[in-house]
């Protein structure tokens, strides 16, 4: 492996710059109209209506019928094997800072560039983290982690190359830890419906179904990673009114076909507003990434407008764009990206 990762290519001890923060935007430019319009995030911006829930959901603890029905939902959703464990967790993020337990003092490989917690999670629970630019680079590595599809480039990973490694990582006590939280509209690109030995496959509810404050998220795999990561979780993680919403929308197949259609369309949309201003070098269904010299000046422009985008620690020439949830809000990007000198 090679050296020491730097979480999301922040230095050693610097904070991870997330996506969603509009306090830090409103701090950047007080002077900025409002209403903002967030596209830091990779959420959907038109989110799965919510249903009508009744008050005692609010009022007594979780059920397991509840989290039964929320678990056989989500097996259908994701195509779970009959064989594989599924447990449900309050987001992914206390599944990613968990699964150093499952492989304790573990030389880890992390594919990057990508979602900065990974590496710093397994760094903070004492293990060796090194970052890799190619599945070969993994050497003697314990666990190897893949974003796929990755964030922030989209890159995908082919299901022969993950199912080989998980082999070669189960004959000798690993694990190949893969998140799939932008998998929902590539569901091609999911290692579930043929999940091997020695691997563990997280999925995110909140992104594809814009929901990302229900704090919801899966973690699949072998019986004996589930049953663990279930043990460290404790009784009544995830909140009833989460259970509840979480079966319905992940049983609506006819919402998310739909969604997928349109935020493709979208997507679609965002490259052509963007095409003469830099570059598109990657991205999903729910965002863009997006490069130009002139990203720094552009931000800026964007905050002064109360536009918020992604920008990052590992590369000030790059920018991260979601999705307007509106006519109103593809307006006002049209409007500032067309302004004399936007992005140059």
């Amino acid at each position: 492996m090679s050296g020491k990762i730097m979480a999301d290519g922040a230095g050693a001890g610097e904070a991870i710059w997330h996506g969603g923060d509009l306090a830090t935007a409103k701090a950047l430019f007080p002077e900025a109209p409002e209403p903002w319009i967030d596209l830091s995030t990779g959420i959907n911006p038109i989110p799965y209506p919510l249903p009508a829930l009744p008050l005692s959901l609010w009022q007594r603890l979780p059920g397991a019928r509840d989290e039964a029905a929320l678990l056989a939902a989500a097996r259908r959703a994701y195509r779970v094997q009959p064989a594989s464990g599924i447990v449900a967790a309050p987001g992914t993020q206390i599944l990613i800072e968990l699964l150093p337990r499952l492989v304790p003092k573990a030389r880890v490989a992390v594919l990057g560039l990508t979602y900065g917690e990974h590496a710093l999670a397994w760094r903070k629970a004492g293990c060796e983290v090194g970052e890799i630019a190619e599945l070969a680079e993994a050497g003697g590595a314990d666990v190897v982690v893949v974003v796929n599809p990755n964030n922030p480039d989209g890159r995908v990973v082919d299901i022969a190359a993950l199912t080989a490694l998980a082999g070669r990582l189960a004959a000798r006590g690993g694990l190949l830890v893969i998140d799939e939280a932008f998998a929902d509209f590539q569901p091609g690109a999911s290692l579930v419906p043929a999940l091997p030995v020695g691997a563990l496959v997280l999925r995110s509810f909140g992104k594809a179904y814009g929901l990302a404050g229900l704090r919801l998220g899966f973690a699949i795999g072998e019986a004996r990673h589930v049953e663990a990561l279930r043990g460290m979780l404790g009784p009544w993680a995830v909140a009833g009114p989460a259970l509840q919403i979480g079966a319905q929308a992940l049983a609506d197949t006819g919402w998310l076909a739909e969604t997928a259609r349109t935020r493709a369309a979208d997507s679609a949309r965002l490259d052509a507003v963007l095409a003469s201003h830099g570059r598109i070098v990657g991205g999903t269904a729910l965002y863009r990434l997006f490069e130009t010299p002139a990203a720094p000046a552009l931000f800026e422009r964007l905050g002064r407008a109360g536009i918020y985008v992604r920008r990052f620690q590992f590369d000030r020439s790059r920018l991260r764009f979601g999705l307007p949830g509106d006519e109103a809000g593809w307006a006002r990007l049209a409007k500032v990206l067309a302004a004399e000198g936007a992005g140059r």
